[in-house]
């Protein structure tokens, strides 16, 4: 009998203790929760030594992202601009004369800066990226040059540095094409899944 009663008293006490720590989580303000929440990516942002460059803006008439049904976040292409503003321009072909594998790889890379800082931009938090879709690339080309691949992932290894698995694990198509707007080497979009505010 008296370890029944013990029982239900230390039940009693055990659900006291979780409502209270449910309340004080909820009762916390919410700009306190989205610092708590955006230290994760922030901090591996910080690690791995990035700095993301800032948001770009459309270069003609389209928004930048379209907001989908089922926080579905249609992200459009980027450019490969640097940080200090530089636009990597030139097709892809070093047998013919064209930029190397190397310096489209670093292009693409750009590109996924570029799209990432558009996330954060939005977002307001890099936690809220629940699932990085898909990516699709197209790689200003020379008609002989057949390893596209090899140039996207330039951005697939940037957006799987700073999200890791499984977030930032994505599938991926890539394209060549013997020319781009702005004569830039790379242009990538995204479609990206994202947590409710």
């Amino acid at each position: 009998m008296m370890q029944r009663s013990l029982l239900r008293t230390l039940s009693r006490q055990t659900a006291a203790a979780a409502v209270r720590g449910h309340i004080g989580v909820a009762s916390q303000p919410a700009s306190l929760l989205l610092q708590q929440r955006s230290v994760h990516i922030e901090k591996r942002l910080e690690e791995l030594g990035i700095t993301l460059p800032a948001a770009p803006g459309p270069k003609a008439n389209y928004n930048i992202v379209c907001h989908a049904p089922g926080d579905v976040l249609y992200v459009s292409g980027h450019l490969p601009i640097t940080a200090d503003g530089e636009l990597r321009t030139g097709a892809v072909g070093p047998d013919t004369g064209g930029r190397t594998v190397e310096e489209g790889y670093e292009a693409a890379r750009h590109c996924g800066l570029n799209i990432i800082a558009t996330l954060k931009d939005q977002l307001g938090d890099l936690d809220r990226v629940e699932q990085v879709v898909k990516v699709f690339g197209i790689v200003n080309s020379h008609t002989e040059f057949k390893h596209q691949h090899l140039v996207m992932d330039g951005c697939s290894d940037v957006i799987m540095e700073i999200f890791g698995k499984p977030v930032g694990y994505h599938a991926r198509s890539a394209i060549g094409t013997s020319t781009l707007p702005l004569d830039m080497i790379v242009e990538v979009e995204a479609i990206v899944k994202i947590k409710p505010e």
